[in-house]
């Protein structure tokens, strides 16, 4: 496996880039890596990057508007059973990402799998 690291962030993840895809860390990196050997192998199917999810739409207040809040999940696939799985890659699970979770869990009906 051939990945290029970059600088490191505030939770000391090291950015990189694989195949010409940029990764917050090398842990995403190596679990993106895992599941693409897994959709080769047909386990998984379907699988996506960074795909967002809208928790609240934009809405307008007397005369502010407030932008639409979304979560970004690193990966989504379905298992061989046609099961939809959302994951995250989580080092430090942040109060922002602790409510998103939750949202995601009303919304959508999805429980984000933490790895």
């Amino acid at each position: 496996m051939t990945y290029t690291i970059f600088k490191e962030n505030k939770y000391k993840n090291k950015k990189c880039v694989y195949k010409g895809m940029k990764f917050d860390s090398l842990k995403e990196m190596r679990w993106y890596a895992n599941l693409e050997n897994m959709q080769k192998l047909g386990r998984i199917s379907e699988l996506q990057r960074q795909v967002e999810f809208v928790l609240i739409e934009t809405f307008k207040l007397e005369d502010k508007t407030y932008r639409k809040t979304k979560y970004i999940a690193d990966f989504t696939y379905k298992d061989k059973n046609g099961k939809y799985h959302v994951v995250d890659t989580k080092g430090f699970r942040t109060p922002e990402y602790k409510l998103k979770k939750k949202l995601m869990a009303w919304k959508y009906g999805i429980e984000i799998e933490e790895v």
